[in-house]
């Protein structure tokens, strides 16, 4: 017992000593009694049964309970020593591999049918999963955790490390437990009994020792509804703060340039795009500013909500910009836009209209003379709508009176770029969040929480089917030569084609890569650009039109590209994801995806959306060597399945590994979000939102609820809520 009350903020050295304390430091990040706390089990395993060996995936850190089943020593032939090889697994089948270099004394302790948990990174070797020289613990050992008495109970298994695995962190947790004081229980009684939800300190105890199944998930509950609840009062607060902002309105004008606009459209607005405008005038016509996020399939027609919206504003006196992630993008932008626009967008030249803005597009990639051109015309107001990247951020360009900001494919910028760019208006400006990657209800909720949300699902008449297939390389070599010769089809139709790689090229370190000295096979890079296009223009494309496209050439050179696959003179487009969002040409309807494991699930739906814009139906074709069964596969298997964008973005939910939903890899830094999952935990965040809704209405800055707002305050530390609040 230590001398002093043992708080949340206590450092482990005082709890645990200085060397217990240093590794997990070092490795896992925990400083704090409060960090150790917090440090939730990745899951429980109950003696006895076994782990799904069949779901480990190589290069994948993983802790599994088995038991050994064979034990095996040999001399190695590359170079002196013994090699043990111990294969572990459970009742029905399903083994892996154990290797240990030279240890041949591990045999003793390392009998067939004794039960243990084995700690390691799963490697590949020759087609089989293995654990090299993997940390373990077997359950009757004396020496490490007390596992002796464990007959019956559940055995946390925590996220771990390779000098610190998780019996060592259970360890000091028993120790942390004995003289911790819990931390004051933040939820308010009633709360509480309305949601049947157990106290705090009985929660933080449960899920690190729990007595049986029953109480894990009622801490786990409990835990959950904190941390939903934390993020969800931070984004209501937001959320009401931001409607008592001023900006200035923008109100439709009879007459103007948008009403000119919606006579001139070349198409009628499905039933979607009316509503969602009207949602948008709406916003703009009031005293505060617009926070909307519009989300929509590939092809549903966001550009032209946006144009609507953007000509509005402009109809108003003020500007509007609409901000792209790259300058493929970008120029395609104002290209589409102009072409839209016609002699609405073209103010002071010869055949604009009388009444016409200005559209201008700003580059980092232009000329000395137009960028002045460019920028004069922004500073002074006479262009009414701005296209460009993030060079719009930069010292030196200026708005008149900036209105409106588009954002296209929000997730691509950072939020310091976003807050930067809204920082140029004057009074804060109207904010149209698009995206074309559909976003599941519970993350909308979660991480866009403060926006109002748009739906476009309608896809507009003339979009052509798009068929998808798992190639499956290493199985069916003869369904990857049919690939090819499919393509050739449709460039003998004249129609064009795209083939995706997951690289540029050769990277410092790709090549030249020493073999591990295990002897395990290292896996082989991803298939690059610059490698995969001389190959095929000597084989399955020789004699056809090939062009590269990724994003290390230069701006002028990839806009060339990009003109010249448009316009018909490239009939394959090499490529990189820098296709994936914006590029639009009716006439390519087949894409071949190398390497299609390496992308996921969202990358492929958007990439597959490049194809059927025009009138022939499209072909996706998705070139694999992951085996049956495993997860990359059951993932290709998914897409190729369905069209639908929200069912594979659900899909994409379940299968990565959900982090901080606040945004950790964004900081860099650890977060107590741990439990929350966004795709089985729905209802819970939906109720949590409601009470945040409530509770804020009530005491917006929980000033009655001190204890909650000090949760929150941990929860969502300060550079989260900061991160939020830029939005």
């Amino acid at each position: 017992m230590t001398e002093t009350a043992v708080t949340v903020d206590t450092q482990l050295e005082k709890v645990l000593g200085a060397k217990s304390a240093k590794p997990l430091a070092e490795r896992l990040n925990l400083h704090t009694a409060g960090d150790l706390l917090y440090h939730f089990p990745r899951r429980h395993d109950q003696r006895g049964e076994h782990t799904d060996i069949r779901q480990l995936e190589v290069g994948e850190d993983v802790t599994i309970m088995a038991q050994v089943k064979r034990v095996e020593s040999r001399q190695m032939r590359q170079r002196r020593g013994q090699l043990l090889e111990v294969l572990v697994g459970d009742d029905t089948g399903n083994t892996i591999s154990l290797t240990f270099f030279s240890q041949a004394w591990r045999q003793r302790e390392l009998t067939p049918g004794r039960w243990g948990m084995f700690a390691g990174k799963v490697t590949d070797f020759r087609g089989k999963r293995q654990l090299n020289s993997p940390d373990y613990t077997l359950f009757d050992e004396e020496s490490e955790v007390a596992i002796d008495d464990f007959a019956g109970k559940l055995i946390p298994v925590y996220p771990a490390a390779a000098a610190v695995p998780t019996w060592t962190i259970a360890k000091a947790v028993d120790v942390l437990m004995g003289v911790i004081t819990m931390p004051e229980d933040p939820l308010p009684a009633a709360l509480r009994a309305e949601h049947d939800l157990m106290s705090l300190d009985r929660a933080l105890r449960e899920i690190h020792k729990p007595a049986d199944w029953g109480p894990l998930g009622s801490a786990k509950k409990r835990l959950k509804w904190d941390e939903a609840f934390a993020v969800q009062l931070t984004l209501v607060q937001r959320k009401v703060r931001a409607t008592s902002l001023p900006a200035r309105p923008r109100p439709r004008r009879d007459g103007g340039l948008r009403e000119r606009f919606d006579v001139i459209m070349p198409f009628e607005l499905t039933e979607g795009q009316a509503k969602v405008g009207e949602e948008i005038a709406s916003d703009l016509s009031t005293p505060h500013p617009m926070h909307r996020l519009l989300q929509g399939e590939v092809g549903s027609g966001k550009t032209l909500v946006a144009v609507r919206a953007m000509l509005q504003v402009v109809d108003a006196g003020g500007q509007a910009v609409l901000l792209a992630p790259t300058e493929v993008l970008a120029a395609q932008h104002h290209r589409g836009i102009a072409e839209l626009l016609g002699p609405l967008g073209r103010a002071g030249e010869l055949d604009s209209d009388p009444d016409a803005t200005r559209l201008t597009l700003v580059t980092g990639s232009l000329g000395a003379k137009a960028k002045r051109a460019a920028l004069a015309e922004v500073a002074s107001g006479e262009a009414g709508i701005v296209v460009g990247t993030h060079a719009l951020l930069y010292e030196g360009v200026d708005f008149k009176d900036l209105g409106l900001v588009v954002v296209d494919e929000q997730h691509r910028f950072g939020v310091e770029q976003r807050d930067a760019l809204r920082a140029k208006a004057a009074q804060p400006p109207h904010v149209l969040v698009m995206t074309a990657t559909p976003i599941p209800r519970t993350v909308a909720m979660t991480v866009f929480g403060d926006l109002e949300v748009s739906v476009l699902a309608q896809l507009p008449q003339g979009r052509s089917p798009i068929a998808s297939h798992v190639v499956p390389n290493a199985e069916k070599p003869a369904f990857f030569d049919r690939a090819w010769r499919r393509m050739r089809e449709e460039i003998q139709k004249g129609h064009q084609g795209y083939v995706v790689c997951p690289r540029i090229g050769a990277e410092e370190g790709d090549d030249d890569v020493e073999p591990p000295a295990d002897g395990s096979d290292a896996k082989r890079p991803p298939l690059a650009v610059l490698e995969v296009a001389p190959i095929l223009a000597e084989d399955y494309l020789k004699g056809v039109r090939i062009g590269i496209l990724h994003g290390r050439l230069p701006a002028d050179e990839k806009d060339a590209v990009m003109r010249a696959y448009a316009a018909g003179d490239l009939d394959v487009l090499i490529a990189t994801t820098v296709i994936e969002v914006g590029v639009n040409v009716p006439n390519a309807t087949v894409m071949i995806v190398l390497d299609a494991d390496r992308f996921g699930v969202s990358q492929l739906h958007q990439l597959r959306g490049r194809v059927g814009r025009g009138s022939a139906p499209g072909l996706c074709l998705l070139v694999t060597d992951a085996p049956e069964g495993t997860p990359a596969r059951v993932r290709l298997d998914a897409v190729a399945s369905t069209t639908d964008g929200f069912v594979l973005a659900e899909l994409d939910l379940e299968q990565r590994r959900e982090g901080d939903v606040l945004g950790a890899a964004q900081s860099g830094r650890r977060s107590h979000l741990r439990l929350l999952s966004l795709r089985k935990d729905q209802e819970l965040i939906a109720e949590a939102r409601g009470r945040a809704l409530a509770l804020v209405r009530e005491d917006p800055e929980l000033d009655r609820h001190p204890a909650l707002a000090a949760s929150v305050a941990a929860l969502v530390d300060g550079e989260r809520a900061e991160y939020l609040e830029k939005g």
